[in-house]
């Protein structure tokens, strides 16, 4: 989508809620982590158990909540994912040992995952005749987000006191409740009409659950940006701790400057002359 605005309102609500979320995102994913460990001081251990017993929570509940998606209407089930994680992430300030933690570390990563899922049907039904197009520039639009989110997590990093990262956690908060607040005009997706016939049908197609496979292990290099890299930088180094923020801004730059180019002309899921999703997917991965 070459134009910096989308033409149609709906497709600018959701870039602008997009936008919002991202910013509170990038917040999270630069300094979340030293948040539990350098302000709460959690054990390092502790946090990363948390974190996976909150991915598998995650998968679980994106199942789900796509289900109810598609039977109650996108919209609403979009909104309640945002404002539960709102809620979650203010939770943050209470955890002070590790079960509330994995709670509210839980809670916010499922309504997560339950947002992307209900998320996608808006995306598909506004996105026109080229959703694909549409889809690349909300990912760019999120790394503008995200890299505005990481430049105020620098300081958060670099003044490094507690208050310091409880207003990164109140500011967290209210981004995603204020993302809600947007979607809110976003005129309401009517259900899916009733589809009868196996419920797993997508466990029997193999390809399909190659690629996820395949991308699940690509996705291990997002941690690692996110919860690797800034422990090290704060443990293991001298190097100042805003560096935290300068390895995710190379990172959303990248994606920003390249995420609409490799979209743009893909025509279909499957091999062909065209440019087709399964030709680009290997050659270019961008992490958000």
């Amino acid at each position: 989508m070459p134009q910096l605005i989308p033409d149609t309102r709906p497709q600018r609500i959701l870039a602008a809620s997009n936008f919002v979320y991202t910013v509170g995102s990038g917040l999270f994913l630069t300094a979340g982590v030293l948040y539990f460990t350098q302000s709460v001081h959690l054990p390092v251990g502790q946090v990363g158990l948390g974190l996976a017993i909150a991915g598998f929570v995650s998968l679980a509940v994106g199942i789900g909540v796509g289900h109810l998606a598609d039977r109650y209407g996108a919209r609403g089930v979009y909104v309640t994912t945002l404002v539960v994680q709102a809620l979650a992430t203010a939770g943050f300030l209470l955890a002070d040992s590790f079960w509330p933690f994995a709670l509210a570390v839980s809670t916010a990563t499922g309504a997560k995952a339950a947002g992307l899922a209900a998320r996608s049907p808006l995306i598909r039904h506004y996105g026109g005749d080229r959703p694909q197009e549409f889809r690349g520039y909300l990912r760019a639009v999120s790394n503008i987000g995200i890299s505005l989110g990481a430049l105020l997590a620098g300081w958060t990093v670099q003044v490094g006191s507690q208050s310091a990262y409880q207003v990164m956690v109140v500011g967290n908060a209210v981004f995603f409740a204020a993302s809600a607040a947007v979607i809110v005009f976003l005129p309401p997706v009517s259900p899916a009409p009733a589809v009868h016939g196996p419920r797993w049908i997508a466990l029997r197609d193999r390809p399909y659950l190659v690629i996820t496979a395949l991308d699940g292990i690509m996705a291990i290099q997002f941690k690692v940006l996110t919860v690797a890299i800034p422990l090290w930088i704060v443990a293991a180094t001298t190097a100042p701790p805003w560096l935290i923020s300068g390895t995710m801004l190379a990172n959303t730059l990248i994606v920003i400057a390249l995420q609409v180019r490799a979209g743009r002309d893909i025509d279909s899921p499957v091999a062909g002359p065209a440019p087709t999703a399964g030709r680009a997917w290997p050659s270019s991965s961008p992490a958000h």
